[in-house]
């Protein structure tokens, strides 16, 4: 993963040399080499999306695809936060390389000590999920379409909710390969640690707006025209980051709430392309552009 980049952009292979100073250990030789085991661990994995991820985004700039103005707005799933914070500058990258190690270990600390998983609801709406989750013991944990919503809690607990879903007419209800009930009040004690973190963090104003995972809506205080008071942005980001390690993740309304302001132009940005086809489901009816910049061959595409 990322090796194409780090050979065809100076300026990704920048972010790479970045990124394992700040860590102080070559990451890039395991993100580039693997061993898969190694790369999988959450500690490994989350770091390597957000540097990979942050590489896309120098080489797209530095071939001059991507428009000089900021755009609209900058949203991130999940992990996608701190890439899109970095992007918009409120984050430094060394700081946010630092930071989503921190975020892997405690989520992995977390897993360990409140043992879950989630699973895949395809095909039913978030009410049907919702009661499902309510008489399983499980939690919405991410609501990536109107019909692909992501639930977890304990192992017992996720698979009577695949039970129960099933039974009330999922189209298909598959359970995911993770290491923990991610976005669940079992990720508590992770989000408190976390919190400890950001709060010896400060965060500039972005270049745009940030639409948060955890109410699927704009931060009031990162918009323009705003204060922009140093402390509301940094209270609204720390908040925002260790609360969605517990929260739903409402990627539909996010996505919802962006076109609803008028966005009709979205750029994914880092390894694979899921969000941009969540995005086209999303907003089918006004059929957006979506671009999908993942590595090098699709960077050097657009030039």
């Amino acid at each position: 993963m990322g090796r194409d980049l780090y050979d065809a952009f100076g300026e990704a292979r920048e972010i790479y040399e970045r990124a394992d100073a700040a860590l102080d250990r070559p990451l890039s030789a395991v993100i580039f080499e693997g061993p898969a085991e190694e790369l999988l661990q959450t500690v490994n994995a989350q770091p390597a999306i957000l540097i990979t991820s942050l590489a896309c985004l120098a080489a797209a700039r530095a071939a001059g695809i991507l428009a000089p103005a900021p755009p609209a707005y900058v949203a991130g799933h999940s992990l996608g936060e701190y890439t899109a914070l970095v992007a918009a500058g409120a984050l430094e990258l060394d700081t946010g390389v630092r930071l989503v190690q921190k975020r892997g270990r405690l989520m992995q600390q977390a897993g360990e000590a409140n043992p879950g998983t989630l699973a895949a609801i395809l095909g039913l709406p978030e009410t049907d999920v919702a009661a499902v989750c309510r008489e399983a013991g499980t939690e919405v944990c991410n609501v990536n379409t109107s019909t692909q919503i992501v639930v977890g809690g304990t192992r017992a607990a996720v698979a009577r909710a695949m039970d129960l879903a099933t039974a009330r007419g999922a189209r298909k209800a598959v359970p995911l390969n993770v290491s923990g009930a991610f976005h669940s009040s079992l990720m508590q004690p992770a989000a408190e640690r976390m919190l400890a973190e950001l709060d010896r963090v400060s965060f500039a104003m972005p270049q745009a707006p940030i639409v948060a995972n955890v109410t699927g809506g704009v931060i009031e205080s990162t918009l323009p025209g705003s204060s922009g008071a140093p402390e509301a942005i940094n209270t609204a980001l720390r908040t925002e980051l260790a609360q969605q390690l517990r929260s739903t993740v409402r990627w539909e309304q996010s996505v919802q709430f962006m076109v609803e302001s008028g966005v009709r132009t979205f750029v994914e940005i880092g390894p694979g392309k899921v969000l941009s086809g969540l995005v086209k489901t999303i907003a089918r009816q006004e059929r957006p552009t979506v671009v999908t910049l993942n590595g090098a061959e699709a960077i050097q595409a657009l030039r």
